[in-house]
This record gives C-alpha cells, sequence and structure tokens, in this order.
C-alpha cells in the first residue's frame, strides 16, 4: 500500500471541520482564546475631555499675553471632577486624566507657571487652545469595531477590551482533546522504572502542546499493552472532540491500540504516511470526533502533532490554515532524499545581512529528545529532493512550542 503524501493526509483530516460553538468567558480569563463575536466599543475613550498634564486648567484668551495671574477656584483630580463653572480671569488646579471643567479649554503645565498662594496661579508661557488636552473619544469612540472575530487574546487586546469596558468576552469554545499513551514499559514522571522500562514523556509533551495550541487537554495517563484496558479508556474519551495515542498503534503482537479503536466503532481513514520522523500515523473518526494514533517514539510523536493535530485545532477555533514554512541557507551539505518527506531537526542562526541560516544535526534518530529541544526549527525535505549544497535556500518550519 502506497504511503500517504504529507498534504494529502492533512487534507483529509480538515475535511468538513467547522468552527466549534461560541462561550461567553471574562476578559481577565480570556488570554490566549479566540474571540467568536467581535468586540465594539459601548463608549467613547477619554469619555470626557481630560488633561494630559498636571498643571492649571484655563482659557486659552487669557493667557494669550503673560504673564498672567489668574484666580484658583478649586482642583480637578482624576475620578473626581470639578463640578463648578470657569469664568475668565479664574483657573483650576488639574492633575493628569481628570476631566476639564466647564468654561476651560487648555491646560498649563505646571513648569509654566508660579503659585505664590494657594488661591493664586500666574502663567509664565503662553499656551496655545486645546494645549495638553485630550478629546473626547481621542483613543476610539462609541460603536467603533476594537477587535474582529478570529483574533487570538494577547494582554494588549485585553488591555483595550477592558478600556471599551468588556466585562465578559464570547471567545470560541476549546476543542477538548483526549490523550493517553501505551505501553507496559512506560511508567509516569518520578516513577521507579525497573530494568525494562524507560519514564514516558509524550503524553506530558502532548498535554503541553494541546494547551499551547489552544485546546483542553484531558490526559488518561498510561494505559498497557491490554485490549481491555485499551478498549476502556477509548470509552473515557468519548466526549472529547479529539481522542490522541501515542504508542501502540503498529499491528504487532503487543498492539491493541488500531483493533480497540475499531471494536470502538472508529472508522480508520488511513495509516503511514510517507514523512520521516512519523511514518506511523493513524487517522480516523467516530461520528464527530477525530481520532489520532500518533507514533511512540518522542520526536515522531511531537512532529506528527505539529502538523497534523495543530492545524485541527486551528479549524476547530476558527483560525485560518496559514503556510508556515519560510525559507533559510543551508548551513551544511544535505543528502538527495527518497520518496519520505524529511523533517530534519536544525538550529537557526541569523546572519548580519537578514538571511538565516539553518544547519541540520548530524544524527536524526527519532528517539533523540535532546537535539528536538535544542533544535530551532524543522529543515523540510521532499520527497526525491536532490542533493543540497551548504548556502542554498531550503524551506523551514520554526519550532514554536
Amino acid at each position: 500500500m502506497a504511503l500517504m503524501p504529507v498534504d494529502d493526509a492533512r487534507a483529509r483530516i480538515l475535511q468538513g471541520v467547522r468552527r466549534g460553538a461560541a462561550e461567553s468567558v471574562r476578559l481577565a480569563h480570556g488570554l490566549g482564546r479566540v474571540l467568536a463575536v467581535p468586540v465594539k466599543s459601548i463608549r467613547d475613550q477619554p469619555p470626557f475631555e481630560a488633561s494630559a498634564m498636571d498643571g492649571f486648567a484655563v482659557k486659552a484668551n487669557d493667557v494669550a499675553a503673560v504673564p498672567a495671574s489668574l484666580k484658583v477656584i478649586g482642583i480637578s483630580a482624576a475620578g473626581h471632577g470639578f463640578k463648578g463653572h470657569v469664568t475668565s480671569g479664574e483657573a483650576v488646579r488639574i492633575f493628569t486624566g481628570a476631566p476639564l471643567p466647564k468654561g476651560t479649554d487648555t491646560v498649563v503645565t505646571q513648569e509654566n507657571t508660579a503659585v505664590p498662594t494657594p488661591s493664586q496661579v500666574t502663567i509664565l508661557h503662553p499656551a496655545r487652545q486645546a494645549q495638553n488636552v485630550r478629546s473626547r473619544g481621542l483613543d476610539f469612540k462609541r460603536g467603533e469595531m476594537l477587535l474582529t472575530a478570529g483574533t487570538r487574546l494577547n494582554a494588549r487586546d485585553i488591555g483595550l477590551a477592558g478600556a471599551a469596558n468588556a466585562g465578559l468576552v464570547r471567545v470560541v469554545r476549546k476543542p477538548l482533546v483526549a490523550v493517553f499513551a501505551t505501553g507496559d514499559e512506560l511508567v509516569a514522571p518520578g516513577g521507579r522504572p525497573n530494568g525494562d522500562q524507560i519514564v514516558s514523556s509524550n503524553s506530558q509533551a502532548l498535554v503541553a502542546l494541546v494547551r499551547h495550541f489552544g485546546g483542553e487537554p484531558l490526559d488518561l495517563g498510561i494505559v498497557p499493552d491490554k485490549l481491555k484496558a485499551t478498549e476502556r479508556t477509548i470509552a473515557r474519551a468519548a466526549g472529547a472532540d479529539i481522542l490522541v495515542t501515542t504508542g501502540g498503534a503498529s499491528v504487532g503482537d503487543h498492539d491493541f491500540v488500531q483493533q480497540a479503536l475499531k471494536n470502538a466503532g472508529v472508522k480508520i481513514d488511513f495509516w503511514k504516511i510517507a514523512m520521516r520522523p512519523g511514518k506511523p500515523f493513524m487517522y480516523g473518526r467516530k461520528g464527530r470526533q477525530h481520532v489520532m494514533g500518533l507514533p511512540g517514539n518522542p520526536v515522531s510523536a511531537l512532529v506528527c502533532a505539529r502538523l497534523f493535530l495543530k492545524p485541527l485545532i486551528d479549524a476547530m477555533l476558527g483560525l485560518p490554515a496559514g503556510d508556515d514554512l519560510v525559507l533559510a541557507r543551508l548551513g551544511a551539505p544535505m543528502k538527495a532524499n527518497d520518496d519520505r518527506q524529511d523533517y530534519v531537526r536544525a538550529t537557526l542562526r541569523s546572519e548580519p545581512d537578514g538571511t538565516r541560516t539553518a544547519t541540520p544535526y548530524m544524527k536524526q534518530d527519532s528517539s533523540m529528545q535532546r537535539t528536538f529541544q535544542q533544535s530551532d526549527c524543522l529543515i523540510v525535505r521532499p520527497p526525491g529532493a536532490p542533493e543540497a549544497a551548504a548556502g542554498l535556500l531550503v524551506p523551514i518550519l520554526k519550532i514554536d512550542f
């Protein structure tokens, strides 16, 4: 059976996927969430003419010629504006952010004044009309679109929405992603492996990736190599939008994931991809649930998650599919490629001329997590790519997780 190309596999996974339902969350909990509904301003900002400096609110005509002596009749502070009306010859002590008193149109900074008594101020430098005044709606006006649907909220977005008095925001519900690893050889980090066991890292990394991609993880732990145990764990994931398994998806004597999935009613769409690492990737569906069987080798599992799980979560969040590949120059020659698409771990260096150089690691074994952790990118080598000399431009996928 021919191996499925990476692009075809991704297209099959994303076929018919729609954005999830919307829910309301408090703005303080909105970081990283994706807006389902735009945020519009329900007020002007600032909601009144406000002082941009500490000083004195005056009429511009009164300070056209200086020095000018004015009577101080009150104070306007942030949150405590002056309630009276200012007439010619009068001034109000004012502080940054305070409302401009009625009758005034200008603020003279305190550095340009002298205060002989608490009730008198001398203006030493002339000021033009509206100087040091923030007009009403300077930042934005009532009814303006501030954040569009599909925006993934960052701290600046949350600040803007808060200024618009949006206590709640409507966001896309996070896809629930169930994750479990299989294998009698696995123990959880912090456990005590015997001489035949290793410490499991895939589940922890995948749960972290799900959060990083914008999903809600459901960690189902480690499952022994037993059919019934695997079936019970799959049943626990029945409410998840996506089920991700790692390990045990092959057809060996101790691999039960495929059979357990089939017994649970999952229709396997394809198995095995023309890629390295990650060839034994499996995908299927049961109703609305997407099922991904990732390889057990750690680097293979995480590369597959980046290539297939991330686009699926993006689609469920309503985020646009984008071309993540950029170009860099090879820092070392590479051999011709075979019929599988290679994702080669590499470091990335910025050059003085603005270009980037990607240098592959010599060893690319899919069990080697340390080089993956130290890598900045994956050099993408298409099937049948010819030998590549150092300095050649090649596509890379940045590692941002």
